[in-house]
């Protein structure tokens, strides 16, 4: 684990922004970690200066035993403050649900699963997935794009739930385009449906990098979750499409200024900080990101730590 810096103060805007918003998912490319050294990570990361960012841990329901191999003497140090996790759902929804279940009982107040991932690409998916969830367990459905998107996401909707995008990969044609994210977020927030996104958001600001950490690695552009998180409180206060597009595609960080005020981009158009809550509220609720040390180390070369 890189080391993290010490923590300066903390705008108002930029602490509603990013309160919780980085779901740690270590073991999943492009990191691809152990489970011994992403949890070591995530103790580290509870204890730092910026654990105020920090969301849940990421992992495969059917690696909960190995999980707790590692993590229970950390959660014996750390007994006044639950570790969450965010658990990716097996095959057989029910099953999950029996194995969440009895690990939240066993485990009972040093770790919590509060959090369920699940593909559904269709709507019998949905609901059976919604028909299984227990009482405190949030599930994401990470949801077709294609023709029959829109019904999803009203689906989605109509049974109170929420929605997951994938942003990237370890290879270019794994990354949306600019109006698909566009579109998913839109339609999500007209169906009242918060959302969260997975995957490629190492970075704050749209960069040209690296896809992975190998010395040969193919390269290519990468969304940034600042532009993302932005575009999703400009998409709320109904500003123009044309707009949105622009921010997303912004690669300049000096154009994004945060202040007592809030969040403002070109100098010209700006989200105040209760825009900002509101955009964590009913819109994106956080990313999962193979990194915490990548996120933290761009803002604060962007003096925004």
């Amino acid at each position: 684990m890189d080391n993290i810096h010490t923590e300066k103060g903390v705008l108002p805007a930029v602490r509603e922004l990013l309160t919780g918003a980085i779901d740690y998912a270590g073991l999943f490319p492009p990191s691809n970690l152990s489970m011994s050294d992403a949890v070591i990570n995530y103790a580290a990361y509870r204890n730092s200066n910026f654990s105020w960012m920090l969301g849940r841990f990421v992992l495969p329901v059917s690696q909960l035993p190995e999980f707790m191999q590692h993590a229970q003497d950390f959660m014996a140090r750390d007994s006044t403050n639950m570790w969450r996790l965010s658990a990716l759902s097996g095959e057989d929804i029910y099953e999950t649900v029996r194995e969440i279940e009895n690990f939240n009982r066993e485990y009972a107040g040093s770790v919590v699963i509060d959090s369920l991932e699940v593909k559904a690409n269709t709507i019998s998916k949905i609901d059976n997935t919604v028909s299984a969830l227990p009482e405190g367990l949030t599930a994401y459905f990470e949801i077709d794009t294609g023709d029959n998107f829109a019904d999803l996401v009203a689906q989605l909707s109509l049974k109170r739930q929420r929605a997951k995008i994938r942003t990237g990969g370890v290879t270019a044609d794994a990354f949306p385009s600019t109006a698909d994210i566009i579109r998913f977020v839109r339609t999500c927030l007209a169906a009242n449906v918060p959302f969260k996104a997975t995957a490629g958001l190492h970075h704050p600001i749209r960069c040209y990098r690296p896809l992975t950490y190998e010395s040969n690695a193919p390269q290519g552009t990468m969304h940034g979750f600042l532009n993302l998180f932005l575009m999703t409180g400009f998409l709320l206060e109904g500003f123009r499409p044309t707009l949105l597009e622009h921010i997303m595609e912004e690669e300049y960080d000096e154009v994004f200024v945060f202040d007592e005020s809030g969040a403002t981009w070109q100098g010209e158009f700006m989200l105040s900080t209760r825009n900002i809550e509101r955009l964590r509220r009913v819109g994106i609720q956080s990313f999962g990101s193979c990194s915490f040390d990548e996120p933290v180390g761009d803002l604060q070369k962007m003096d925004i730590l």
